[in-house]
């Protein structure tokens, strides 16, 4: 009961000890809030902009941008995973592609993905898949590459077929390794909607920071930081109960 407390407690108080800090620096310093706005004129104009109705619908864009890009790029990458680490001909053949698909930045290619797509949600979607693909991709490789050879060989015995093989063993053994790379590309997802969201979108976080500098108007960033912030951090949460209640079934098996 100690410990779960502690490990409750003792974060909200790093927070609050470092917030206190912030606001007294700013204060004392008497720092302009162009360039560093105190905790408090943050949360004023959070909560201003919340209870107007002007944040809402740019966490909504947002958070579409997101959860369509995790599922596009996730479920791409999970079968490009899973085919690789079934085959070593595709490995062979597929392989350097992808690698050489990732290591462009990704925001280069913003430009591209506009005058394809054209304006709106569409161009934000694709970079976010992209962005989310590869992570999930290599930890379904290595997770489905790295069962029990023990276990392997004892299917072969029992004249399992490779499906029967895939759904049964490998896909459970590997499943902590595939959550893992969900998370990754849960946290990518959200930074490639809010980087996307830079570079000709009107709606979004992104697009709210973008507006923000124009304006010159430092705590709407940092507010707009602060939704960021919380978003990743439920959605976080959210996928680790998703992950504990997933791997329950298999307990002591995995």
């Amino acid at each position: 009961m100690r410990q779960v407390l502690s490990r409750r407690v003792l974060p909200v108080v790093l927070l609050i000890v470092l917030l206190g800090t912030w606001e007294l620096v700013v204060r004392q310093a008497g720092i302009s809030a162009l360039v560093l706005p105190a905790p408090s004129a943050v949360v004023r104009t959070l909560w201003t902009t919340l209870s107007s109705g002007y944040l809402w619908p740019h966490i909504g864009a947002t958070l579409a941008e997101m959860l369509l890009g995790l599922a596009l790029g996730g479920a791409a990458g999970l079968a490009m995973g899973i085919a690789l680490a079934e085959s070593v001909l595709l490995d062979r053949v597929f392989k350097p592609y992808v690698i050489v698909s990732q290591v462009v930045p990704k925001l280069a290619l913003a430009p591209l993905f506009v005058l394809w797509f054209g304006f709106g949600i569409a161009p934000t979607v694709v970079m976010t898949a992209l962005i989310c693909f590869f992570p999930l991709m290599e930890n379904t490789l290595t997770s489905l590459r790295q069962v029990d050879p023990n276990r392997l060989q004892l299917f072969r015995m029992l004249g399992a077929s490779r499906t029967q093989t895939l759904l049964r063993l490998k896909l459970p053994a590997g499943l902590p390794g595939i959550l893992a790379g969900w998370r990754v590309a849960l946290v990518l997802a959200l930074v490639g909607a809010v980087v996307g969201e830079f570079i000709g979108a009107s709606r979004g976080l992104g697009a709210v920071i973008i507006a923000a500098q124009g304006m010159m108007d430092t705590p709407l960033m940092f507010a707009a930081l602060t939704a960021i912030a919380a978003i990743g951090l439920l959605c976080y949460q959210a996928m680790l109960m998703i992950e504990r209640r997933l791997l329950r079934p298999y307990g002591d098996h995995l």
